[in-house]
């Protein structure tokens, strides 16, 4: 596995490979949510470029930047191990500069769920996406269907941007209890993370609901409040693939997404009907 930091040098090693380029950027503490991605795209490309980098501009004023896990040296070994081709492991001033010409998320979809109480969150996600995306320029790169919302406005970014990348969505990976996978799982006490299983449990009664032909969206997202209680709750939606509200639920375009707040910490999951 070759670790690069320069995006130039990244840039300059991948020119002319005239390989299939698989592309997974995250921001390190690898849990099996990362290894699914990897997977996928070891199994769908000639060469897989992973990135490891913790990027400070997603990060709202008195968020966790500070407190955010990392296990680089463990997550170098989980690369190796797997069988990553190229680990991009570059510093905040490899990727950003003083005078920053920076990407605006939507202004309807980028600020609604979660970006409705972190209005710059996106706008750095989709900013550093790009940055990546044009470092690497791969075949394809891989996004976990967890993050509902950036995954939606990353694959937007794509389509209006005219970038040649094709976005590869992969299904969430949950514990054997069914909490969603997460790298602030961390954070959860034994209580908390008990609490936690609330949100996985709200969506198991959609589901439920749904496949008795009970698909009106006020009667599902009501029993999901009355399951989640009384956790705080930032939103419980049933959206369509394009983040717009449904009435009910549409088998093969729906989406329901809950975040809720446990403790200190910020947790979301869905399912896709």
């Amino acid at each position: 596995m070759k670790i690069i930091s320069s995006p130039l040098e990244l840039k300059k090693y991948l020119k002319n490979k005239n390989l299939s380029i698989g592309f997974v950027p995250t921001m390190g503490a690898l849990h099996d949510g990362h290894i699914s991605l990897i997977k996928k795209a070891k199994k769908q490309n000639d060469l897989v470029v992973v990135s490891i980098f913790l990027n400070p501009t997603q990060f709202c004023k008195n968020e966790d930047l500070d407190k955010y896990p990392k296990k680089d040296e463990a997550d170098k070994h989980i690369c190796k191990l797997i069988g990553v081709g190229v680990l991009f492991f570059p510093q905040i001033k490899d990727i950003y500069e003083d005078d920053e010409v920076s990407l605006m998320a939507p202004k309807i979809r980028g600020y609604v769920l979660e970006g409705s109480t972190r209005p710059s969150h996106f706008n750095g996600v989709l900013t550093v996406v790009q940055k990546l995306l044009n470092i690497v320029t791969p075949t394809k790169a891989y996004f976990g269907k967890k993050d509902a919302q950036q995954l939606n406005l990353i694959s937007l970014m794509v389509k209006q941007l005219f970038m040649s990348v094709e976005i590869v969505a992969v299904d969430t990976v949950r514990e054997s209890d069914g909490l969603a996978l997460s790298s602030r799982n961390c954070y959860l006490s034994t209580k908390e993370r008990q609490d936690a299983l609330k949100i996985s449990a709200s969506l198991h009664s959609a589901g439920i609901m749904v496949s008795k032909n009970i698909l009106n969206s006020d009667e599902i997202t009501k029993k999901m409040k009355e399951v989640l209680s009384p956790l705080e709750i930032f939103y419980v939606e049933i959206l369509n693939r394009d983040f717009e509200q449904l009435s009910q639920v549409e088998i093969g375009n729906t989406i329901i997404l809950v975040e809720v707040k446990i403790g200190t910490t910020r947790l979301l999951d869905n399912i896709w009907l």
